[in-house]
C-alpha cells in the first residue's frame, strides 16, 4: 500500500442516509484491517431531480457523479448499491469487491386497512395504489395484479415511508436490504417480504459494489479482501443477463441467481415472462436464460 501509506481512505458516497450507512459499514470493515477512512459525500443527478426516472435521459443517475469523484482524485474508491450501476462499465474503473450480499428481496409495506392477505403474491386490496419509482417493480405489479395502480414514488427510505403513512399511497415497494440496514420505524404498517421467485428483484439488489481506478493495483488488492465469492458469482449472472439486454437500472428486468451444487440457477422476469436456467458457469447460465426468454440477438 505504498501509494497511500497511513493516509485515511476516502470513500465516495451519495449523501442519503442509506448510502452513508453502506459506505460507513465498508469503512468499518477496513478499520478492522488497520485502515482509517473518511466519507466524501457527492450529490448525484438522481438526488437533484424530482421528476420520474422515465423522464430522465441516460443511465447512472445515482452513480455517475460518484464515479467522477474517484476518477478526478477527490476519493480513493466508491461504494455503490450495485443495482444502480449501468451494465456498461467505465473503462478506467474496476469493481474490486462485492461484500457479502444482504437480503435481495423486495418488501411490500401496506397500510393496515388496505392489507388483503388472500392474495399470496401481493396481499393488497383490489384497486390499491402502490408507490415505486422502478420500472421493473411497476411492470411486475401490473403483470401479477392488473387491478393495481402504480404511482411514482421518489425520495429516500424515510421519505417514502412517511408518504405512505400520510395516505398518499395504499402500499409501497422497497428493497429489503435498505430496511434491514437502516431499521426505520415500521410500527403500524404491514410488512410483507415478497417471494423472489415470483416477484423478481433487480439484478444485483442487496449487493454493494466497491469501485476504484483500474490503475490502483494496491487498492484493488486491499478491497478484494472484502469480496464474498458466492455473492460475486450470483451477481455476475444477474448482471450478465442485464448486460446481454444492454440495460441499466431502469430496465424492467428482474433476476435472481442462487448457487446450485457446483453451478448456478438463474430466475429471470422480462416483459411478462418468467424463466429459470441452470448452468455450470456464469456465461452458461446467462446464455441459457437469454435464450429461454426468446429474445434473439437483435435485442443486444
Amino acid at each position: 500500500m505504498s501509494r497511500q501509506g497511513n493516509a485515511r481512505l476516502r470513500i465516495a458516497t451519495r449523501a442519503s442516509n442509506l448510502a452513508r450507512w453502506q459506505s460507513a459499514w465498508v469503512g468499518a470493515e477496513l478499520e478492522r484491517r488497520g485502515h482509517g477512512f473518511e466519507l466524501v459525500t457527492i450529490e448525484t443527478q438522481g438526488d437533484r431531480e424530482l421528476r420520474p426516472f422515465a423522464e430522465l435521459e441516460g443511465q447512472g443517475f445515482f452513480t455517475k457523479a460518484v464515479q467522477e469523484a474517484v476518477l478526478d482524485g477527490r476519493a480513493d474508491f466508491a461504494v455503490h448499491s450495485y443495482k444502480d450501476l449501468p451494465s456498461a462499465r467505465h473503462p478506467d474503473l474496476v469493481i474490486a469487491a462485492l461484500p457479502r450480499r444482504a437480503d435481495p428481496r423486495d418488501v411490500l409495506l401496506t397500510l393496515p386497512d388496505r392489507y388483503a392477505p388472500g392474495d399470496a403474491a401481493l396481499p393488497v386490496a383490489h384497486g390499491a395504489t402502490v408507490g415505486s419509482s422502478a420500472a421493473r417493480r411497476r411492470a411486475q405489479l401490473l403483470a401479477l395484479r392488473p387491478d393495481l395502480r402504480p404511482l411514482d414514488l421518489r425520495g429516500n427510505v424515510e421519505t417514502r415511508i412517511a408518504k405512505l403513512r400520510e395516505g398518499r399511497y395504499d402500499a409501497i415497494l422497497l428493497a429489503a436490504a435498505g430496511l434491514q440496514r437502516l431499521e426505520p420505524d415500521l410500527t403500524g404498517l404491514v410488512v410483507t417480504p415478497l417471494d423472489p421467485s415470483r416477484f423478481l428483484p433487480a439484478p444485483g439488489q442487496g449487493a454493494l459494489a466497491l469501485e476504484c481506478r483500474a490503475d490502483r493495483a494496491d487498492l484493488v488488492a486491499l478491497l478484494s479482501e472484502l469480496d464474498d465469492a458466492p455473492t460475486s458469482w450470483a451477481v455476475a449472472a444477474e448482471r450478465g443477463l442485464m448486460a446481454r439486454l444492454d440495460g441499466g437500472c431502469q430496465l424492467a428486468l428482474g433476476a435472481h441467481a442462487t448457487a446450485l451444487g457446483s453451478g448456478l440457477e438463474l430466475t429471470a422476469w422480462y416483459e411478462g415472462r418468467t424463466v429459470r436456467a441452470e448452468g455450470a458457469s456464469v456465461a452458461e447460465v446467462v446464455e441459457a436464460a437469454f435464450g429461454a426468454l426468446g429474445l434473439g440477438e437483435a435485442v443486444a
